[in-house]
């Protein structure tokens, strides 16, 4: 049974920091690309940072870039989502979001429960 379990979610003034984890079980970690992605309710859920398999190659959402990083730990079976100078627009549910890295498109195969970042003063 696969599981991802998202944390470190929470409130935090603009221009602030969050470190987001996400802990996984169930698959072979090292074999799926990670991803993040963020969801407002009544809008879709847009791509945050995607990171390979074997942490080579990334890829991030234009409105993030500059500000976010992703990482993963391969023996921890974790990713991690680095926020820094996070704008009110950052509010969101983040999930995290795990694929086979053959198949090179934006489609899940499994999905987290989600964290709530709430930007505010």
């Amino acid at each position: 049974q696969v599981q991802l379990v998202e944390s470190g979610g929470g409130l935090v003034q603009p221009g602030g920091s969050l470190r987001l984890s996400c802990a996984s079980s169930g698959l072979t970690f090292s074999t799926y690309a990670m991803s993040w992605y963020r969801q407002v309710p009544g809008t879709e859920r847009d791509l945050v940072a995607r990171i390979s398999g074997g942490g080579s190659w990334k890829k991030y959402g234009d409105s993030v870039k500059g500000r976010f990083s992703i990482s993963r730990d391969n023996v921890k079976n974790t990713v991690y989502l680095q926020m820094n100078d996070l704008k009110l627009e950052d509010t969101a549910v983040y999930y995290c979001g795990a694929a086979p890295d053959y198949w090179l498109s934006d489609t899940q195969e499994y999905w987290g429960q989600g964290t709530q970042v709430t930007v505010s003063s």
